[in-house]
């Protein structure tokens, strides 16, 4: 089956020169994927000229005449810029012309927009960001919510905690895999009300066989691969995340400056490279790029807005291996079977983070 993903070529710190690269050398790689590129037509041309990949086999251009910028606000992206990059390449899931959309751009309009367009998952109120991160076991954490959410209650974690299971059973091929609930602590009597109270339906989950839910993770557990998905609010996980690409880019800088400080040391570096190498590899940030905004209609992944073509593109493979183990539906079942009718709030639910509710109009 071909997958047809749309990309925003705009969006992100460097648009084209990054999202066009990426998307031709993905192109290169696997043989049953189409691309659509939305943006302005001659500066993709242009890009694709330089690539010599006029003629590839595989990609589409889509023109729309507007760039929703890094700094733009959400009521700019959602009511003015109606012919944007970001707002096409959505749009052309809703319509069924994709099955997967990837962006790099501004966080809050791609989240504010893709809501809009494609609505939420019945029973889900509201969208969260999922992203892994590398562990001591060689595999990923997943970890949701990234920052969509700042003010959660017990239900939306309780969400999460179903939409991230179903997602890495699809894309791991984990029947059950295990949920860990961020804390400061791993006893039941830690924490705040709305961990406490995220524990009790996590348990009652467990219990039914729903969720194989481990208990309470701290944070350190992420990197150390305790369980397959950490669960947070918005605000925890976005700073999490923040924090962990800041040691990472430290430590890597911290090792360069300390080979170069001295013969002996470049010596050391000189021998020990096919380990660098690998330890370069295995911890460059790049390899996990690409979150996906699950419990909407549709399924849409963000890259970082700073990532290079090879980040870029991780984050497209990312889309393409939901797109292709139909990541959606089984959410959609998952959520359908599992969420009890009295959790979910009406489907016009209180809307986070500044977005607005889905029955007003753009």
């Amino acid at each position: 089956m071909t997958i047809t993903i749309s990309i925003d070529c705009m969006g992100g710190d460097h648009g084209p020169s990054v999202t066009v690269p990426a998307a031709v050398s993905f192109l290169k790689s696997v043989s049953n994927a189409e691309l659509i590129l939305v943006g302005r037509s001659e500066i993709i041309q242009a890009e694709l000229h330089k690539l010599k990949a006029e003629s590839l086999s595989g990609i589409s251009i889509v023109n729309a005449t507007e760039v929703v910028t890094m700094d733009d606000p959400i009521e700019v992206a959602l009511r003015r810029k109606k012919d944007s990059s970001m707002r096409v390449a959505i749009n052309m899931v809703k319509e069924g012309r994709a099955q997967a959309c990837v962006s790099a751009g501004n966080t809050g309009a791609l989240m504010a927009v893709s809501r809009y367009l494609l609505k939420t998952l019945p029973g889900v109120d509201r969208p969260a960001i999922c992203t892994i991160l590398p562990n001591q076991k060689d595999g990923p954490t997943y970890m949701l919510d990234l920052g969509a959410n700042v003010d959660c209650e017990p239900q939306h974690l309780h969400q999460f905690a179903l939409m991230g299971s179903a997602l890495v059973s699809a894309v791991e091929g984990k029947p059950r895999p295990t949920v860990g609930l961020l804390n400061i602590g791993e006893e039941d009597i830690k924490g705040n009300d709305l961990v406490k109270r995220t524990a009790e339906l996590l348990r009652a989950d467990h219990q039914r066989g729903v969720l194989n839910f481990y208990g309470n993770v701290e944070g350190n557990d992420i990197f150390e691969g305790t369980t397959d998905i950490v669960v947070c609010d918005g605000f925890v996980g976005n700073v999490v995340l923040k924090a962990s690409e800041g040691v990472g880019r430290f430590v890597k800088n911290a090792l360069t400056a300390e080979f170069k400080r001295n013969p002996v040391n470049m010596l050391g570096a000189l021998i020990a490279r096919g380990a660098i190498r690998a330890f370069s590899r295995r911890m460059n940030p790049s390899r996990y790029n690409g979150a996906s905004l699950l419990g909407l209609r549709g399924l849409v992944f963000k890259s970082h807005g700073g990532e290079n073509a090879f980040g870029f593109e991780w984050a497209i493979r990312r889309a393409y291996d939901a797109a292709h183990h139909d990541v959606l539906s089984r959410i959609s079942r998952s959520i359908a079977e599992l969420m009890p009718a009295s959790e979910s709030t009406p489907h016009v639910a209180v809307p986070a983070q500044g977005i607005p509710s889905e029955h007003k109009t753009a």
